[in-house]
C-alpha cells in the first residue's frame, strides 16, 4: 500500500515537474486568497482585540461638586453596581487628580502654576459589563444632585464596533470571492494537464490500470497546490508581522497588539492548511469527473 501511494506521489510531483506555469498559476492564486485571508483573520482579531481595550477603560466619567463627600460617592457606586451593569467603578480624588494633571502637563511647567488640587474636581469612573449599557450607568450619574458634569464618551467604542463589524463583513465577502476564484482557476489547471497526459492515461488504461489509480495523482495534485499556497501565505504574513512590528507597535502604543503568539500563528497556518487541502481537493474531484473519463 505504502509503496503504491509513494509511487502515486512521485508520479504527482513529476507531471507538476513537467508543467510548471500550470503549476506556479495555480499556486499563486491560491496564495493571493490565502494571503488575503490571512490578513483579514489578523486585522479582525486586532480589531477585537483594540475593541476590548477600549471598552475595558472608563467610558463614562462623573465630576463631582466641590462639597461632595467619599460616603455619598460609596452610595453612589452602590447604586450603580446595583444594575448590574457596572464593570468597574474608580474614584479619583482631588490630590489624585492633580497628580494625573501633573503627570500629563511635566513639559509644560507654565500650566502647573498656581494649580492646587482645589481648583481641581474628584470625579468617578465608570466601566460598564456591555457598551449597550453605557446610556443607562450616564443617565443615573447625570440624574444625581452630587454630580456637576457627565462626560460620556461612546463615541469611540462605537466607531470601533462599527469598523469591525464592516470588516468582517467586506472580509468575508472578498475572501468568499477569492476561494471560489481559486478552485475555478485550480479545476482549469488540472483540467488543461488531464489534457497534456491524456496519451499517458490512455496508456494506463490499456495496461489494466484501475480508475482511481489514474485520478489519484490529479487529486494530490490539487491538494498539493492547496497546502503550498496556504504555506506560503502565512510565511509572507507571519514575516512581515516581524518586520513592520516596530512600525505597528508605535502606532498602537499601549494596546497589546503584539507580538501575535506563535500559537495563533500556527493555528491560523493550519486552519489555512486544512481549508486549502479541502479546495484542492475539491477542485480535483471536480476536474477529474469532468475531464477525465475513465
Amino acid at each position: 500500500m505504502f509503496t503504491t501511494i509513494g509511487r502515486l506521489i512521485k508520479t504527482t510531483l513529476q507531471r507538476i515537474i513537467r508543467n510548471p506555469y500550470h503549476a506556479i498559476a495555480a499556486v499563486f492564486v491560491l496564495f493571493m486568497s490565502f494571503f488575503v485571508a490571512a490578513a483579514f483573520a489578523l486585522i479582525l482579531l486586532n480589531s477585537n482585540i483594540i475593541l476590548r481595550y477600549f471598552e475595558s477603560k472608563p467610558q463614562v466619567t462623573a465630576f463631582f461638586k466641590n462639597d461632595t463627600t467619599v460616603e455619598q460617592v460609596n452610595e453612589l457606586k452602590k447604586v450603580l453596581a446595583d444594575t448590574g451593569y457596572l464593570s468597574s467603578a474608580k474614584y479619583v480624588s482631588k490630590e489624585e487628580a492633580l497628580k494625573i494633571y501633573k503627570e500629563q502637563n511635566k513639559k509644560e511647567p507654565i500650566l502647573l502654576e498656581m494649580v492646587t488640587a482645589d481648583m481641581l474636581p474628584a470625579s468617578l469612573e465608570v466601566s460598564a459589563t456591555d457598551i449597550k449599557y453605557l446610556p443607562n450607568l450616564a443617565d443615573i450619574l447625570s440624574k444625581e444632585k452630587i454630580v456637576e458634569e457627565v462626560i460620556y464618551q461612546k463615541e469611540i467604542v462605537e466607531t470601533l464596533t462599527t469598523w469591525t463589524n464592516n470588516i468582517r463583513n467586506i472580509g468575508m465577502g472578498i475572501v468568499a470571492f477569492l476561494m471560489i476564484t481559486s478552485l475555478l482557476i485550480t479545476l482549469v489547471v488540472i483540467g488543461l494537464n488531464i489534457s497534456v497526459h491524456k496519451d499517458e492515461i490512455e496508456i494506463m488504461r490499456l495496461v489494466g490500470a484501475s480508475s482511481s489509480y489514474i485520478r489519484i495523482p490529479f487529486i494530490f495534485e490539487g491538494v498539493i497546490y492547496g497546502v503550498v499556497g496556504s504555506g506560503l501565505a502565512v510565511s509572507v504574513i507571519w514575516a512581515s508581522l516581524i518586520y513592520l512590528s516596530p512600525v505597528i507597535a508605535q502606532f498602537f502604543a499601549g494596546i497589546p497588539l503584539l507580538p501575535v503568539s506563535a500559537k495563533t500563528m500556527l493555528t491560523l497556518a493550519g486552519a489555512e492548511a486544512l481549508v486549502g487541502i479541502i479546495l484542492g481537493f475539491v477542485s480535483a474531484i471536480i476536474a477529474t469527473w469532468k475531464y477525465l473519463k475513465v
